[in-house]
């Protein structure tokens, strides 16, 4: 069902390789991917092969070279994937990934249509009460753009931010400037609901960049509002900060420990192919979802008898094409 509705949104069907060069399935030099990644050494050409960790470098670059379309493309996706490590507590090593991307549109609208493409494919799964968390990594981008910093203290405030830790943020910000600490360590506390965004705008610097990402939490919070049974706000979550660009979001559940879906935007996900272009999309393993209906749906059957008869044949077909379950 919900692979039905992908593509009946438009969203086009890709199906790459298992297998492949290394360097075809990092992106940006992520450290993060290349050490989810299982590698070994191809036997024919001596080159670096890889499992891939994530379907979306390969989607990335099939829309900058297989298709290498102008304005907009929609693709979506569906396989499994390999991790060295699992990515949460309860999660498998091989996750059956499902997914959609749309290329080549950089407006909030083209964000908004993926989040309301997860959250109305997870209703057609039979999975409710989905709360949905919403994030923005341009506010910590805009918090120290200007701002002479090394790429590992970077890092190590990414992580901080991410753990909320304050006592090591608060070492760690110390010979910055005073507005930059100020606003820093006021970004592990701005979470909760959309009125953290009132809060947002008063203890942080007024700035076009800041005052667009909370603008544009504001709005989506708003639309997807009948979507979710309960929209959050977290400004310190930077899942992914090296890989996405803009708006992230993820969507949890009262029977899983980790996020069941998860997405964000990646713009020039595909320069590491050549051709940059915008870029959102969402993930989610089909096995973590499975899980979720073994406990929360009863399936029922209808048994039909074993006959070789032409107008029992036609019912059980129109029942099947109704969604019924129908056996012998």
């Amino acid at each position: 069902m919900c692979w039905s509705f992908l593509r009946l949104s438009g969203y086009q069907l890709v199906s790459p390789p298992l297998l492949e060069y290394a360097e075809s399935l990092l992106i940006n030099d992520s450290a993060d991917m290349d050490l989810r990644t299982f590698k070994l050494v191809d036997q024919l050409s001596g080159r670096t092969l890889a499992l891939r960790a994530d379907i979306t470098p390969q989607v990335a670059r099939i829309d900058a070279h297989l298709l290498n379309r102008q304005g907009v493309t929609r693709l979506c996706y569906a396989g499994s994937v390999l991790h060295t490590q699992p990515s949460g507590l309860m999660r498998t090593r091989e996750p059956l990934q499902i997914g959609a991307e749309l290329y080549g549109h950089s407006g909030l609208e083209s964000d908004l249509e993926i989040q309301k493409l997860m959250l109305q494919s997870l209703a057609l799964l039979g999975i409710q009460g989905v709360h949905l968390d919403l994030g923005h990594v341009a506010v910590f981008r805009a918090l120290i753009k200007g701002i002479e910093i090394s790429d590992d203290l970077e890092s190590v405030l990414f992580g901080a931010l991410q753990s909320k830790d304050v006592p090591s943020l608060k070492n760690l910000v110390k010979d910055l400037p005073a507005s930059t600490q100020q606003a820093l360590l006021a970004l592990p506390e701005l979470y909760g609901g959309v009125e953290v965004l009132q809060r947002a705008r008063q203890v942080l610097p007024n700035t076009p960049e800041l005052t667009t990402a909370l603008d544009e939490l504001q709005r989506v919070a708003t639309q997807l509002q009948p979507l979710a049974q309960n929209i959050g706000i977290d400004l310190a979550e930077l899942r992914g900060y090296h890989y996405h660009s803009g708006m992230v979001f993820a969507a949890y559940h009262a029977g899983s420990h980790d996020a069941i879906a998860l997405g964000g935007r990646y713009d020039d996900v595909g320069k590491s192919f050549g051709r940059a272009r915008p870029a959102t999309g969402f993930s989610m393993d089909l096995r973590q979802l499975h899980n979720l209906l073994i406990k929360n749906n009863k399936i029922n059957g209808i048994l039909a008898p074993f006959l070789s008869n032409e107008a029992l044949d036609v019912a059980i077909a129109k029942l099947r094409s109704q969604g019924h379950v129908v056996g012998g």
